[in-house]
């Protein structure tokens, strides 16, 4: 990170037009590499890791300096943030020291905790893990220290359940979110309502995400800011029905207030495990069958369920 990237378009490409792309993460930071979160279908953990690696904070701190010689800046930075913006700078020490585990998770439901019984009934983020948003706080408040900088945007999506646990620096860090890092919209993705369906995605139940949603608020108010969530969902997952779709609908209406947007089609994925249980429509830990669907016109069905206006 120290090398002294040009921050722009390749020559190469430069002939075929503007890269819009480039606007976006020109001045971005990447602070930390890897993701424990392992929702089912993503294929983050093993593209990155189950592990994360964090850059130093004089090693971020400097690439931030460099930014302001860039003829471009006009001291604003995109994003700072990684897979997941809120997993910088704390780890499990048995996982530094044994590596990752091969029965448990770090996060989601307990699906090897007991291969007699391994029913998944409980979503819970492992003890060891111990999230600690410290170092993310003192990070975000030196880089608006740096001089020219004017605007720092954490636009990377935040695990709000990881701050959640954290009961010592959780709220600090998403008031320091809430004041100073958020574009109008902070991203989360809850991807559903329905606690089976949470289940196959391997994502905290709803509750969670609603005494988020109310400290989030609470915030808001107390600071004088005018921002909002935006919740990313998927339809039509491995183990997701019409009738789970409409469940979400009303939870979206009545709880969250909206009608939800950001709505994506399941897509198999390789190496994630709702991929894996969308060709064989089966529980891969219980080996239940469950239903899949696979028809493109109900997938889409699904999707539309949930964006109409109706």
């Amino acid at each position: 990170y120290d090398l002294p990237y040009e921050r722009g378009v390749h020559p190469y490409y430069l002939k075929d037009g503007k890269v819009r792309a480039m606007e976006t993460i020109r001045f971005s930071v990447t602070t930390h590499h890897g993701c424990y979160g392992e929702c089912n279908f993503c294929a983050i953990s093993v593209h990155q890791g189950r592990t994360i690696r964090s850059r130093s904070e004089t090693s971020i701190l400097n690439e931030v300096k460099d930014f302001t010689k860039n003829p471009k800046w006009k001291g604003i930075i995109s994003d700072v943030g990684g897979a997941t913006a809120n997993m910088y700078g704390y780890e499990c020490d048995k996982k530094l020291d044994e590596g990752v585990c091969e029965t448990k998770r770090c996060t989601g439901f307990k699906m090897f905790e007991n291969n007699t019984n391994p029913k998944h009934n409980e979503y819970k983020i492992c003890p060891t893990l111990k999230p600690n948003h410290k170092k993310s706080i003192n990070l975000l408040q030196n880089i608006r220290k740096i001089p020219t900088v004017k605007k720092v945007f954490v636009n990377s999506g935040i695990r709000y359940d990881l701050i959640n646990e954290d009961k010592f620096y959780g709220e600090e860090y998403l008031n320091e979110i809430v004041a100073h890092h958020v574009s109008g919209q902070m991203k989360i993705a809850p991807e559903h309502s329905e606690t089976k369906v949470l289940k196959m995605m391997g994502k905290p139940s709803k509750n969670v995400l609603t005494d988020f949603k109310s400290k989030f608020e609470n915030l808001n108010q107390t600071t004088g800011k005018k921002q909002f969530l935006t919740y990313y969902m998927i339809a039509a997952h491995p183990g997701c029905t019409e009738k789970d779709m409409k469940d979400l609908k009303d939870f979206a209406n009545k709880d969250l207030k909206l009608n939800p947007e950001q709505v994506q089609v399941f897509t198999p994925t390789p190496s994630t495990y709702s991929t894996l249980m969308y060709y064989t429509e089966l529980d891969p830990w219980t080996l239940e069958p469950i239903f899949v669907e696979k028809d493109p016109t109900k997938k889409q069905k699904q999707k539309d369920i949930v964006t109409s206006k109706l």
